[in-house]
């Protein structure tokens, strides 16, 4: 714990001006002298002679800890390091306090002076840091033991390409297949969209190039016609065991790319969520049990599919083509006509159709009316389709076939599709760019069907974990392996595991190269982060880990349960049994222990209650104002603030922003300390939950949400309204909103509660 804090006061950027740096600083002296053995002000904190005069301080060892107070920690950090020395805390009085402080009406300081509510809210922010600096606790990184090699799982273009990537940077690389060759849907190709210049044609694919690559390559081992049984342990210690033809294989690897790709869309398929029989579930073990797919009636039966023999799909169109000649099922007939109809089954929340766009099955389809046009210069192709899906440079392939006299597209919908009586399908498409409704015949029609992710209804994995073999909640996405869309595109909520390529999300194969470029530098920085003892995304770097109080430890799970990445398991006695390198140190568990017997050396319960206890709370809400505790999520509420301020909103001086790793980690006892202090209200800050969430640690956001039960049973033992604490949802692009929210809460609080009745006790 700090014993000799150093604070210095910045008086930049709108902050002398407005608050007496000089008057802070005799405040400091008075009230925190003994703790507090140099209080100073520097013109600008951040200058070289401000950073200057705190290292004198820190390398006389006058201080080991230092107090900021200036601007928001999320600027300027790399200026206000001083090594092993000194902790630093950031106390934020510029961001959230001078640029954002709107005077209420209430205050009545003399013009000319510093506002009542300005003084007593810089304070508040003063005191908050000082008492973080006194609890703080310097964590010691723990290195385990780990092994470097990376497992790839899936040997097609992903896989090679994240196989290679691995190797040549040095790594051992284990690749596994489950069938007996590799290349995946690659090698079946026959061509690829181009991803380089001039983007106009076709190519062939280097699907054989790799394979020869990979397999000649010293520091690859690779297992065809194999399974991964299970994966025990955690990352950079993980067991692998793989099975084939000769039995089992129980193989060391660090960490592990997920590149099985994906699968065609069956258009019977039912994606149903399942729970174990009841004489098999137990109460106190808590999966994430995989979906069940069920067959049902053919919902793509009125495009012909199934009915028609030469109706196909855009997977049979590639094979076909592959061969070498496009013929006719029906007949084996060289094909003179095709049509292709965009969006089959997909974009739609019908039941059995797949609700989002594939993305890929227009250049698909552009890339096969190329194909015959290629084959029969005689050719004709028409594309029917809703929207035209081409990204970035792409447009110039889709320019290309716009310009091939042999390609006809136009925007429509499908009204019918009958087999004429030689076998050629007729097609009646309405609503047309043409202005008019017409009818086709070809000989074959395509039908453009999306990707569903392997994933979906298969473990794949098959994860050695309490919460059970497979990636979680993986129904929301539609079965894609993720776990923050926005911000990670590559991490699985399972920490070691990175996705690549089409398990990943639909993807042409130079975008698949790319995405297993990402991940397979992902899984090595997992590895190399595990091999100082530090975390991975979100929190990188950090090397603190939770400690557990197994004493006071009751057994009720709700650590284990409520986890977001399995991090915790359990051992013989029913307690939670770490894993430290799943861990990513949100805190949920921390938020989730009743007893209060998980903490982070530097980020605990006992802190954060103190740091609220810290706030100056008036006895009359009428003279001196309400107070209100405003958590903030680190990772888009707290950004989302800096940014408000940086515009010029400004809100209520009457809040106290105390930031937190997530909303998962609010434990119920800040709440209670909160009311107990006679704080009016408490609003929680965080990400967006739900079936767009945006949480950087998956579902804590979502989890806090469903806390707000116990908090209102929490609140009602106390004889409080429950509408004393509220959650709100904030992305970070929507600063704009936050002033807003303040003040409705602001207002609902002064307006329609009114004040604690624990103030002044």
């Amino acid at each position: 714990m700090s014993s000799k804090i150093g604070v210095y006061i910045c008086e930049g950027c709108d902050i002398g001006p407005q608050l007496n740096a000089g008057q802070l600083a005799e405040f400091v002296k008075s009230e925190y002298g003994g703790s507090c053995p140099v209080v100073k002000t520097s013109p600008v904190l951040c200058s070289q002679e401000g950073k200057a005069l705190i290292q004198a301080d820190v390398d006389a060892e006058s201080i080991d800890s230092v107090a900021v107070c200036a601007c928001s920690p999320r600027v300027k950090w790399d200026i206000f390091r001083f090594g092993d020395k000194a902790v630093v805390e950031r106390v934020n009085l510029r961001e959230q306090c001078v640029w954002s402080y709107a005077r209420p009406e209430a205050d009545t300081t003399a013009e000319g002076e510093i506002p009542e509510t300005l003084r007593m809210m810089a304070q508040d922010y003063i005191r908050m840091g000082i008492i973080k600096l006194q609890k703080y606790v310097v964590p010691q990184a723990e290195v385990p033991e780990i092994t470097k090699t990376i497992l790839v799982v899936g040997g097609g273009n992903t896989g090679l390409t994240a196989a290679l990537g691995g190797a040549n940077l040095g790594y051992d690389v284990i690749l596994m297949e489950k069938e007996s060759q590799l290349g995946g849907f690659a090698s079946q190709m026959y061509k690829q969209v181009p991803y380089s210049y001039p983007y106009t044609q076709s190519i062939p694919t280097t699907i054989d190039q790799k394979i020869n690559e990979v397999t000649a390559h010293e520091k690859i081992r690779v297992f065809t016609s194999s399974t991964l049984n299970k994966l025990e342990g955690a990352p950079g210690q993980y067991t692998a065991v793989i099975a084939n033809g000769k039995g089992e294989e129980r193989l060391p690897v660090g960490s592990v790319v997920l590149a099985t790709g994906w699968k065609p869309y069956d258009p019977e398929a039912r994606v149903v969520a399942v729970e174990p029989p009841k004489e098999e579930a137990k109460e106190d073990v808590a999966t994430e049990e995989t979906p069940e797919i069920k067959k049902g009636e053919n919902v793509l039966a009125h495009l012909g599919l199934g009915r028609f023999t030469n109706v196909i799909t855009n997977v049979d169109m590639e094979l076909m083509a592959k061969k070498g000649e496009l013929l006719r099922p029906s007949d084996g007939r060289p094909v003179q006509s095709v049509a292709f109809i965009q969006c089959a089954g997909q974009r739609s929340t019908e039941e059995g159709h797949l609700p989002y766009c594939s993305s890929v099955c227009c250049m698909v389809s552009l890339k096969q009316a190329g194909y015959l046009r290629e084959k029969n210069k005689d050719g004709k192709a028409f594309i029917l389709y809703k929207d035209m899906i081409v990204p970035g440079v792409q447009e110039l392939y889709y320019k290309a076939a716009q310009d091939d006299p042999g390609i006809f597209l136009t925007k429509g919908d499908v009204a019918e599709v009958r087999e004429d009586a030689d076998g050629g399908i007729v097609v009646k498409t309405q609503n047309t760019l043409l202005g008019e409704d017409f009818e086709i015949k070809v000989d074959v029609l395509v039908l453009a069907t999306g990707m569903v992710p392997t994933t979906l209804a298969d473990p794949v994995i098959n994860f050695d974990y309490r919460q059970g073999p497979a990636f979680p909640d993986l129904l929301l996405f539609n079965g894609f392996a993720d776990s923050n869309y926005i911000c990670f595109p590559y991490e699985t909520r399972r920490t070691g595991v990175y996705s690549a390529g089409c398990v990943h999300q639909p993807m042409l194969l130079g975008a698949a190269e790319d995405d297993a470029a990402g991940a397979v530098l992902k899984a090595i920085q997992c590895l190399e982060s595990i091999n100082r003892g530090m975390a991975v995304h979100p929190r990188s770097g950090d090397i603190s880990f939770p400690k557990f109080n197994m004493v006071r430890c009751t057994q009720c799970k709700r650590c284990t349960e409520e986890c977001p990445f399995g991090a915790l398991d359990d051992d013989e006695k029913g307690t939670p049994k770490p894993n430290q390198t799943r861990c990513r140190r949100c805190g949920t568990c921390m938020g989730a222990c009743p007893e209060r017997v998980i903490s982070f050396e530097e980020y605990n319960v006992d802190m954060i209650a103190t740091m609220i206890k810290e706030n100056e709370v008036p006895d009359d809400i009428d003279e001196g104002g309400p107070r209100v505790i405003v958590f903030v999520c680190e990772n888009d509420a707290y950004p989302a603030l800096d940014m408000a301020a940086f515009q010029g909103k400004k809100w209520s001086p009457y809040v106290r922003f105390i930031p937190v790793r997530c909303l998962g980690a609010i434990n119920s006892i800040w709440i209670a300390d909160s009311m107990s202090k006679g704080i009016d209200g408490v609003l929680l800050l965080g990400c967006k939950y739900g079936d767009d969430y945006q949480c950087h640690f998956a579902k804590g956001s979502e989890l806090c949400n469903k806390r707000m039960e116990n908090i209102a049973e929490t609140l009602g033992r106390l004889q409080l309204e429950p509408e004393r604490v509220q959650q709100k949802q904030v992305a970070i692009d929507e600063y704009d909103k936050i002033p807003q929210m303040i003040d409705e809460f602001m207002n609902h609080i002064i307006d329609d509660i009114g004040a604690n009745p624990y103030k002044g006790f």
